[in-house]
């Protein structure tokens, strides 16, 4: 049985990534590994409505960044979000005898008492399992009311020392995790994708306003 920890800014155990950015939350809600929040990590965003190619991506991103000891931050949302997790989560399944792998960390929009969406529920359990986190900035029995999720991501690109963009469209709602990671001074990296596909066009853009391209893990900077 895992129990829930309330995490106050002034605490020792507060994740010190936190303290530097604009508007840090002043209590967290926290469920599992908690030492984790303090180690190397990347985050990873993009559409929830994503192609093939973005589920793939996702998925072996989280495995090989996991691969190298890196945790990955993301908002157990559907898409991009949920096969990045799962990507994490396989590789600790099948390397785990290995000394350092990532882990993954959930940052979610409602209370940890209130999965959403419903049907990653398995998700958020296998999370815990492989000695994951999931944190959230809202207490007990709080809803993911819509305004919760752009918010939320200011705290996603906080942990993390860079922002993975796997797929995004023009319009997208992974370009607020952007301006958060830019105004906290983080590396932005993104996808090259398909220039047909409407779920490439937002990484695509990215990549032209300066997004470092990511073709390969070796890619990252200061891994």
């Amino acid at each position: 049985m895992y129990k829930i920890k309330k995490i106050n800014i002034k605490d020792q155990d507060y994740p010190e990534n936190l303290l530097n950015i604009f508007d840090p939350p002043k209590i967290l809600y926290v469920i599992g590994n908690e030492k984790i929040l303090k180690e190397k990590s990347i985050a990873m965003i993009g559409c929830r409505q994503c192609s093939e190619y973005g589920k793939q991506q996702a998925y072996k991103f989280g495995y090989q960044l996991a691969e190298k000891g890196i945790n990955i931050v993301s908002g157990l949302a559907r898409g991009i979000d949920t096969y990045s997790h799962t990507g994490v989560i396989a590789c600790i399944n099948k390397v785990a005898e290995k000394e350092k792998i990532g882990k993954a960390i959930a940052v979610i929009g409602s209370g940890l008492d209130i999965i959403y969406p419903p049907e990653n529920k398995r998700l958020y359990e296998a999370i815990l399992q492989t000695g994951g986190v999931i944190i959230s900035e809202y207490p007990l029995g709080t809803k993911p009311e819509k305004h919760h999720f752009p918010k939320r991501n200011r705290i996603i690109s906080g942990l993390s020392s860079g922002v993975l963009i796997i797929e995004a469209k023009k319009v997208s709602g992974t370009q607020i995790t952007v301006d958060y990671a830019l105004e906290q001074g983080k590396d932005v990296y993104a996808i090259p994708g398909d220039i047909s596909k409407e779920t490439s066009v937002g990484t695509n853009e990215l990549i032209k306003e300066g997004a470092i391209p990511i073709t390969s893990v070796d890619d990252f900077c200061n891994l």
